[in-house]
């Protein structure tokens, strides 16, 4: 399992419009960086209270990027 389909298993557990969720990657020297794009309506579900779902995200991708000898980043793109 790559950091996509990794990170699309994590958001489409959270989401109610899951066909509008797309991830896009992107590699360079830094490492990669996954921008991920929600239905509006989902955003607040996937940013949660004071940001702590993502933030809880990222945590996890970086744990997972650790493993697998990446960085991973995420943004969430509107």
């Amino acid at each position: 399992m790559d950091a996509v389909e990794f990170l699309k298993f994590i958001v489409t557990s959270l989401v109610k419009n899951v066909e509008d969720v797309e991830i896009e990657r992107k590699d360079d020297d830094m490492g990669t960086l996954l921008l991920l794009k929600i239905n509006k309506d989902d955003m607040g579900t996937v940013i949660g209270k004071g940001g702590k779902t993502i933030d809880a995200i990222r945590t996890v991708l970086r744990v997972y990027g650790s493993k697998t000898n990446a960085r991973v980043n995420l943004k969430v793109v509107e």
